[in-house]
């Protein structure tokens, strides 16, 4: 056997390793695009005045929702409302929501939460923690949530809880929490397809 048959085995071995090593790795296919289906999804708050519970809910919004259970750094919610759609079938109440000492929508259009880093919390449970963005003001929020996919169908439902204060909801006479409270709840209820 001459020295050139004994040498290229072990060149031949290290030429792969130093390939293997320069490629880069197999980068995973991106989260799934969920549609949602407005129709059977909600998104709703509850609240009380004067003692006296009430619900409310968002007739105008939008969710941005890439998620895979397997791939949580890679996912994230971002959910777009439309404040002046808020209702809670009381018309003096509706009519005062999207007013200056409320939501101010003349001022501020939108309210938004975008996710920076959602986590599993147990089977089925996970935890968005994010950004919420409400009359201008940005604090971080978390929403809670639970999931199960079913083929290319996702049922969820989620709370987040806000104290308004922080956001400067509530105004004058409204700016503390004697009337109203300041912790509002806000609930998801999101049925989602998987995009193709």
């Amino acid at each position: 056997m001459t020295m050139f048959a004994r040498i290229a085995p072990s060149l031949l071995g290290t030429v792969v390793l130093i390939a293997s090593a320069a490629l880069p790795a197999l980068a995973l296919a991106a989260p799934a695009k969920w549609t949602v289906n407005m129709g059977a999804s909600k998104l709703a708050f509850a609240s009380s005045y004067g003692g006296t519970a009430f619900n409310g809910s968002f007739g105008k919004w939008s969710a941005d929702i890439l998620f895979d259970p397997a791939q949580l750094p890679a996912s994230s919610i971002k959910v777009s409302v439309d404040p002046a759609s808020a209702q809670t079938g009381d018309s003096d109440r509706d009519s005062s929501l999207p007013e200056d000492e409320w939501f101010s929508v003349k001022k501020f259009p939108a309210a938004t939460f975008v996710s920076t880093k959602i986590t599993a919390a147990g089977p089925g449970r996970y935890a968005a923690a994010g950004n919420l963005t409400m009359r201008g003001v940005t604090r971080p929020a978390t929403l809670n949530f639970t999931l199960k996919i079913t083929g290319n169908t996702a049922d969820a439902t989620g709370n987040l809880v806000l104290n308004r204060s922080q956001f400067g909801v509530g105004q004058g006479q409204f700016k503390g929490g004697e009337t109203v409270p300041l912790n509002v709840t806000v609930n998801t209820v999101i049925k989602a397809t998987r995009a193709k």
